[in-house]
């Protein structure tokens, strides 16, 4: 197959190429505009490889999107592009509407453009997947979870972005017919995470000496996704999935923040001890919480695993491992990004 991904320099774009690259015959067209979270420096393993291109674009110009779409002939789209942290949408709000609302217009209209010039045997082969969240359904309770068929509750700038972009791309197919499938996904963690993400941040914190800041009392849910396990899950989405559905996507791990915190700190104080033999644990810091964070979120994932066969293979303590290690190993990536478009400063005050 030939396929079309946007975002491909962001974190799960990223992974999700490589992956491809390294265990299918695949052809991939990464388009991304590199932004903030943008890193090539992931992809550079790939970057000469005979089945990987890079096309610098944004979603939002519809020329250059149509002119690539005429160029590579895709047989799929996965739509990763977006601007994804619930702190800078606080901060900043409208670059959230743009890009993922405007830009996920722009992409879907330009494909359905795309997708009726195709032969009717083409057609029957082409799939536009959109990747999206769990914080479009806004915050659970102590029980329950997640659903295809939760409504919409958004908390925040971002989630409402993606709420939006998320009808749009039913709108699409329901009015228009283009062949779409939605995923909502948990927390991903992962390597090649931007270090604004709880998880990279406190790895990088705890080993640069610096507070480890934990919004309110730490006592907020997620239910962690390791990166590699969702990688797969969208691409039995697109080759298995059933136009028009849409897949919840999860790691079947509920943690508090407090205790993914608290996890990073004990392992790393056996592999990386401090020098003055203390627990990182010291340098946990309760800060005040953000605007509208949600308490809790768990996804249902009976769907993708009752009709795809998926589900995922890491454990959290297999794949916080696995995650530690990574950054302990690649302190050039990151120490790439301190030095110019971030270094952990607290973002999502409100401050717009």
């Amino acid at each position: 197959m030939k396929l079309l991904i946007t975002g491909g320099a962001g974190f799960i774009g990223g992974n999700f190429i490589l992956k491809q690259i390294r265990e299918t015959d695949n052809t991939i067209l990464n388009y991304d505009k590199l932004t903030y979270a943008g890193n090539l420096e992931t992809l550079e393993s790939v970057q000469n490889n005979k089945h990987y291109r890079f096309v610098h674009g944004d979603i939002c110009d519809s020329e250059k999107v149509r002119e690539t779409l005429a160029s590579f002939q895709p047989d799929g789209i996965i739509h990763f592009a977006a601007e994804s942290h619930v702190d800078r949408s606080i901060d900043g709000p409208m670059e959230f509407i743009q890009t993922n609302i405007v830009g996920t217009s722009v992409l879907l209209n330009e494909s359905l453009v795309y997708y009726k010039n195709l032969s009717d045997e083409r057609e029957n082969i082409f799939r536009f997947v959109h990747i999206s969240t769990d914080e479009v359904f806004g915050a659970l309770g102590e029980e329950g979870k997640f659903t295809e068929n939760t409504p919409y509750d958004p908390s925040s700038p971002y989630s409402a972005s993606k709420a939006s972009s998320d009808h749009l791309v039913r709108v699409w197919h329901r009015t228009f017919g283009l062949p779409t499938l939605i995923t909502n996904c948990s927390n991903n963690y992962g390597p090649c995470q931007f270090p604004e993400k709880l998880i990279p941040l406190m790895i990088i914190n705890a080993i640069s000496d610096r507070p480890l800041p934990v919004y309110g009392k730490g006592e907020n849910v997620r239910d962690w996704l390791y990166v590699e396990d969702h990688c797969e899950a969208i691409y039995s989405v697109l080759r298995n999935g059933q136009i028009g559905e849409t897949y919840n996507i999860g790691g079947n791990c509920e943690m508090q923040n407090i205790e993914i915190v608290k996890t990073i700190c004990r392992i790393l104080d056996k592999s990386q001890p401090r020098e003055d033999q203390k627990s990182y644990m010291d340098q946990i810091t309760f800060v005040t919480d953000r605007p509208g964070h949600d308490f809790r979120y768990a996804m249902d994932i009976t769907k993708i695993n009752r009709e795809l066969g998926w589900k995922p293979k890491e454990n959290f303590e297999s794949g916080i491992r696995k995650t530690i290690e990574w950054y302990l190993n690649n302190r050039q990536w990151w120490k790439n990004i301190q030095s110019g478009k971030y270094d952990q400063e607290r973002l999502g005050r409100g401050n717009n």
